[in-house]
């Protein structure tokens, strides 16, 4: 992206920011470190839930993919996938901060994406912001803006990673 485009973008984006609406309340207390057995993402609402036995302890605002609407199909049409995965690796050395891998494509994935004579796509993760955007921040959940990802701010990347260990089961509802 050319730098006079990028600064246009940011202070845009930077404008908009208070139109973001405040996530709820935590319902887990401050003074015990945030822990959740399931990531909850209902796509068209833009949040993402961590939970904790069945209540939601934390909620984020999100970005997705630039082609939200539908289960992610093949690779390069823009979605976020949807349906039932599993957080199965982690990156800390991502250029996007740091960022949780979502075990997408499953057999059903690639099946369906082999008989569409496609590939389904992959590396789908829950992450930050790019190092250069990190000033953004929650104005960054005003566009999607992601190649199929979940997209949160630098702080909140950092809060999830501590909180969602490997093997944490994750709903992706449309």
């Amino acid at each position: 992206m050319r730098p006079l485009m990028s600064c246009v973008l940011l202070v845009g984006l930077m404008m908009a920011a208070p139109q973001l609406h405040a996530a709820p309340k935590p319902t887990q207390s401050q003074a015990q470190p945030l822990k959740a057995d399931k990531v909850l993402v209902i796509k068209h609402k833009r949040q993402m839930h961590l939970m904790w036995r069945g209540k939601i302890v934390r909620t984020y605002r999100i970005a997705l993919g630039f082609a939200p609407k539908g289960h992610k199909r093949q690779e390069g049409d823009g979605r976020t996938p949807e349906g039932h995965y599993v957080i199965d690796w982690r990156n800390p050395k991502s250029r996007f901060n740091l960022s949780l891998h979502i075990n997408y494509p499953k057999r059903a994935d690639q099946a369906q994406a082999r008989r569409r004579g496609v590939s389904p796509g992959g590396e789908i993760f829950i992450h930050g912001l790019p190092k250069s955007w990190s000033m953004v921040g929650k104005a960054h959940a005003l566009k999607d803006w992601t190649l199929g990802c979940i997209a949160v701010t630098n702080a909140e990347i950092r809060e999830i990673w501590r909180a969602v260990p490997n093997g944490t089961p994750i709903e992706i509802r449309p």
